[in-house]
């Protein structure tokens, strides 16, 4: 084994901060990657590897979004942390619900402020119908498809029992996933009925749930337990090139406009506004 170099005695240890804040999936907003797993890919290897720190902090403020993108981001920060051998700490801000508790899971122990949200570990979809309205305006719907089920629950056209039925299938099987995440890494600190209902939980209520381990914050919890002497190394996405020249193109305003309203409307329903 190498010994370690004369300066290195001298180095405070480290605490790698991963920021995860945002909707999770889809577009980015115009500051940023989006929240997904090759956007954070880079710095999450980053936060395991970048001046050999003892321990990473994730600190999370999201509602959700992609449980395929929640579970993919998770399981990378699970894979590493074992390979690395390093222990992993969540702090939650504003909230950490649906996909965005399924990212706090990923670390060994959860700290929550008391006006923190946690929890809505269920699945919802979402949408509106317009048959009537057609109708009412001569509007003609033309939909050609191969495959019976090619248009499941269009919104032009009536709701089909079969299709809700087929929806609540699928939602089933996300659920589930999302229910044994949360098992797998809480195991017996879960405690109570309803964990699993899509119901949400505020500080101290999530702790004695067992969705949390305590009441804390980034930088008392992680002096406690490493020293007073510990460095945090906080890593950030880089801004795109043409953002960092304020040249937004039309059809990045354009998609930033998009990607806002979905992200405002999950924020919206835990009565929270979205980061600027």
């Amino acid at each position: 084994m190498a010994k370690p170099s004369f300066l290195s005695r001298f180095r405070r240890p480290g605490i790698s901060v991963l920021r995860l804040e945002g909707a999770i999936g889809g577009a980015g907003r115009l500051g940023g990657p989006a929240l997904s797993d090759a956007g954070l890919a880079p710095l999450i290897e980053a936060a395991f590897s970048k001046g050999r720190p003892v321990a990473v902090a994730l600190v999370i403020n999201s509602p959700g979004g992609s449980p395929a993108q929640s579970s993919l981001i998770a399981a990378r920060i699970r894979r590493l942390a074992e390979e690395k051998k390093l222990p992993v700490h969540a702090f939650v801000e504003d909230v950490a619900a649906s996909g965005g508790y399924w990212l706090a899971t990923a670390a060994d122990d959860i700290h929550v402020d008391a006006s923190s949200i946690v929890g809505s570990i269920g699945v919802i979809s979402a949408s509106f119908g317009f048959p009537e309205f057609l109708a009412r305006h001569g509007i003609e719907r033309r939909v050609h498809t191969q495959g019976e089920d090619k248009s499941l629950l269009d919104p032009f056209r009536p709701e089909r029992p079969e299709d809700v039925a087929r929806l609540e299938q699928l939602q089933k099987v996300i659920h589930d996933a999302f229910i044994a995440q949360v098992e797998a890494r809480r195991g017996a600190k879960l405690k109570g009925e309803g964990l699993f209902t899509g119901d949400i939980w505020v500080g101290q209520g999530g702790v004695e749930a067992g969705l949390a381990d305590g009441i804390g914050h980034l930088v008392p919890v992680m002096r406690a337990r490493y020293g007073d002497k510990i460095r945090f190394n906080v890593l950030k996405a880089r801004r795109p090139l043409i953002r960092r020249l304020g040249l937004p193109g039309a059809a990045e305003v354009l998609g930033e406009a998009l990607a806002g309203a979905e992200e405002h409307l999950l924020w919206s329903r835990f009565g929270l506004q979205a980061p600027r």
